[in-house]
């Protein structure tokens, strides 16, 4: 007898374990470890993973597994090692892990559906029902009959049963062929009486056709046919229809020009030498890769990437999901073809879900995404690139809360592969793995073609206001701008948004609309004219009063896009805007529409937030505007200045990258301060000395590690207690090295009508402390009747909010 182990789908303390099933006779040595597959589970029938397979089981009476979801597995055994590892590091659920390595179409729905198990349906329910032996949970509800069923299923008349299905539908395409040789379809055609034109068409195109079925689209547009015309064909038995499967390609309607490797420059080459080797002698080694913007490690990716496939190899090349833009895809296109796989949010649950059967079917050999394709199925890694691996957008925020850099450190070493993580700002963390030697460091210092770095000018706002420009523009930003218009060169502004917004004050009183549910204030939309909290969604239209006092001075603060481009409008009447946010590049491909029009220089200034801050390259832009260069200094996170550094050296190296000079003018609040003032001269170096200094001063990475425990509860008593306790407990167990912050109330005190504590924990050494965080977590999910307390760690965050 064959007995699988099976992690059931339910995240949740209580199951997170494996259970044992009986395999059927006729499902043994089809069902493997790695497939999903359908068991019984209480009264229900859910999803599960197989994890391995065995001969004898402690339990007494086994249920049978109901069937496989899978024919092969969709877990090889190497991801299923890194979801125990994933299990360990990030304290996640394995279920949880499982689903984060899969796309979204395979992650199973259930529908619920009332099944006639009696002939005879008692009288009340004969309507509902009709002939048909199933009726879905909604259809019942809709018909106002659960109570009713529920008796039925009671009495054992009906019963109630869970169907799995998964979201994945293949994607079909109906084909027509003909088995007849062409001598019998001419006898056909006489055959058929001279009113059927039509039909003579069809066969006549089939006489004359080389292939042997073609899509009923493309025939019925070549003959001019109907659907009745085919139809009545495939009923007389002269024509035959199948349907077959195809992918969805995102990219079908653009042909990409093949491009050659480019001739490396001696930097280049002494950059990409210890890669090669590494990708020869199949050595895990981690490289960083610091090279300053424009410098060329794209070349460098793509050559490395090329002698990993001539080992018959694969690669993961990992971007961040901002600068995923169809500029960074189409090199890769174009230099590899269609041995490359995409995957990115931008892309629908159905293309996601071609893409990643195209992996998985090793018909591609490179993937580029975001974060997630890092679990990527492939069985013969020969290298994983990190682009922009400094971006807080690789580490994930929900469970499993795991980081792509560590998360491919791992799967590589597994695999003997190296590693390339690249940047022109490292992250601290990284920067100072090198400089010990734990990476490789690699740099590229100079810019290709030599082109020199673009010029930074800072303008202090302060003294802006003092000279009686009350305009988001300072003189010199507004002068340069007037310059590059006259010249028909092209600008790029960019507002520096995060973590801030347009709030809505009362200026009689100083009130500020805030959220009734969260501790913090609402967001002014302008285009629906209301108030939205983007913690809970809460929403409601701007008041024409102060609530508060009553007065009518009701002002908006906070600089939107809109607004820029409508001051914009007003000064510049001539000027063509192309703006790119979250409103105006929320439809499918307008991200890439939008970039096309700048590109055919269809507008001459583009403005945006984050999203153009990074991968783009454009010949004719020669100025570059920072609008707002420290709206992120002010954020309680010890990264802040690390973040506005790396932000603005990113933006700044849009300007000049070509033939043409660039300028670059940052306007700040706080042009003190040394992020900016680095920033400007693009000196990484000095600011990596500061910065460090400043965070071993304070305790934080890269000289600590860090671990955060979220307690949230309705009532703010019960949300205090709990995290002292916490506190308490991991003070008597960690050694006097450890450093614990807290209790103390979270950055943004409450979300949802729940109030949130912290405990932060700094620490160097500290073995037995993944397997305290995990009695932690046990304690307050298993033992607690309290419902509404949630307990969440974040090992290693990177929002601290």
């Amino acid at each position: 007898m064959q007995i699988a182990s099976v992690i059931v789908d339910v995240a949740a303390m209580q199951t997170d374990r494996e259970f044992d099933y009986k395999v059927p006779e006729k499902w043994e040595g089809i069902v493997q470890p790695g497939m999903r597959v359908i068991v019984p589970f209480g009264p229900r029938k859910l999803q599960g993973f197989v994890t391995a397979l065995k001969s004898e089981s402690t339990v007494k009476n086994l249920k049978a597994i109901v069937e496989p979801m899978d024919l092969l597995p969709v877990l090889n055994e190497e991801l299923l090692n890194l979801a125990d590892w994933l299990t360990e590091t990030t304290l996640c659920f394995k279920v949880s892990a499982y689903q984060a390595m899969l796309p979204a179409a395979m992650k199973a729905k259930y529908e619920k559906v009332f099944h006639v198990r009696d002939e005879a349906v008692s009288a009340g329910l004969a309507d509902l029902f009709g002939r048909r032996e199933e009726v879905t949970w909604k259809e019942a509800e809709k018909a106002g009959k659960l109570n009713r069923l529920r008796q039925e299923v009671k009495d054992g008349r009906i019963e109630l049963i869970y169907k799995v299905k998964s979201k994945g539908k293949k994607k079909s395409i109906r084909m027509i062929g003909t088995r007849l040789s062409t001598e019998e379809l001419k006898v056909q055609s006489e055959a058929l009486p001279a009113n059927a034109q039509k039909q003579k068409d069809v066969l006549n195109y089939w006489i004359h056709a080389d292939e042997s079925f073609i899509s009923a689209k493309e025939l019925m547009e070549q003959t001019g046919a109907k659907n009745a015309t085919l139809k009545s064909l495939i009923d007389k038995d002269i024509l035959v229809e199948r349907e077959q499967e195809m992918y969805r390609d995102p990219y079908e309607d653009r042909r990409f020009e093949r491009t050659d490797p480019l001739p490396l420059t001696a930097e280049q080459q002494e950059a990409i030498a210890p890669i090669l080797s590494a990708i020869e002698e199949k050595r895990h080694q981690t490289f960083l890769l610091y090279g300053v913007t424009g410098s060329g490690k794209t070349e460098v990716y793509l050559q490395s990437i090329q002698r990993v496939m001539e080992e018959g190899k694969e690669a993961i090349v990992l971007v961040p999901e901002i600068s995923l833009t169809p500029q960074m895809v189409s090199r890769f296109k174009a230099r590899f073809g269609d041995d490359v796989a995409v995957l990115h949010s931008g892309l629908s649950i159905g293309e996601k879900y071609d893409e990643w059967r195209k992996i998985q079917r090793k018909e591609v050999k490179v993937v580029v995404g975001a974060r997630s394709a890092v679990f990527a199925p492939f069985e013969n890694l020969g290298l994983i690139i990190i682009d922009e691996e400094h971006e807080t957008s690789y580490k994930q925020e929900e469970n499993p809360r795991y980081h792509a850099r560590e998360t491919a450190i791992r799967r590589a070493s597994f695999y003997n592969c190296p590693v390339i993580l690249g940047s022109a700002t490292p992250s601290l963390e990284s920067f100072a793995r090198a400089k010990k030697g734990v990476y490789q460091l690699l740099t590229l210092p100079k810019r290709m073609n030599n082109q020199s770095l673009p010029e930074v000018g800072i303008v202090d706002m302060r003294e802006e206001l003092r000279d009686g420009n009350r305009s988001m523009f300072s003189r010199a930003l507004f002068e340069k701008l007037t310059d590059r218009l006259e010249k028909g060169e092209q600008t790029v502004l960019f507002l520096n948004r995060r973590g801030h917004s347009s709030f809505i004050m009362c200026r009689d009183c100083g009130y500020v609309a805030g959220c009734p549910h969260c501790d913090i204030s609402l967001t002014y939309h302008r285009h629906s004219h209301r108030m939205k909290c983007h913690y809970c969604g809460f929403e409601e239209p701007v008041p024409s009063v102060c609530p508060e006092c009553g007065g009518e001075h009701i002002r908006y603060f906070g600089t939107g896009t809109q607004k820029v481009e409508e001051e914009l409008a007003k000064l510049l009447p001539h000027a063509r805007v192309i703006r790119m946010d979250v409103d105006t590049t929320s439809r499918k491909g307008a991200h890439e529409r939008l970039l096309d029009q700048f590109k055919e220089g269809k507008a001459d200034i583009l403005l945006g937030t984050q999203m153009i801050a990074k991968g783009l390259d454009f010949p004719n832009i020669t100025l570059v505007g920072v609008l707002s260069a420290d709206t992120m200094l002010h954020l309680p996170d010890f990264r802040s200045a690390e973040k506005t550094f790396q932000l603005l050296t990113q933006v700044s190296g849009r300007a000049g990258r070509h033939h043409l000079q660039g300028e670059v003018i940052i306007q700040t609040y706080t042009p003190e301060h040394y992020s900016i003032q680095l920033a400007a001269k693009q000196d990484y170096d000095q600011f990596y000395q500061q910065e460090m200094r400043i965070r071993k001063f304070g305790s934080y990475p890269p000289f600590y590690y860090l671990a955060l425990v979220t307690v949230s509860h309705e009532n703010v008593l019960k949300a205090t207690k709990v995290t002292e306790n916490i506190t308490q407990y991991l003070q008597s167990r960690l050694s006097d090295e450890a450093i614990i912050l807290g209790p103390a109330a979270s950055p943004i005190p409450r979300i949802n009508d729940r109030y949130r504590y912290q405990c932060l924990i700094k620490y160097k050494r500290e073995p037995q402390l993944t397997d305290m965080l995990k009695t932690v977590m046990e304690h307050y999910t298993r033992q607690q009747k309290d419902k509404h307390l949630q307990v969440s760690i974040d090992v290693n965050p990177f929002m601290m909010m």
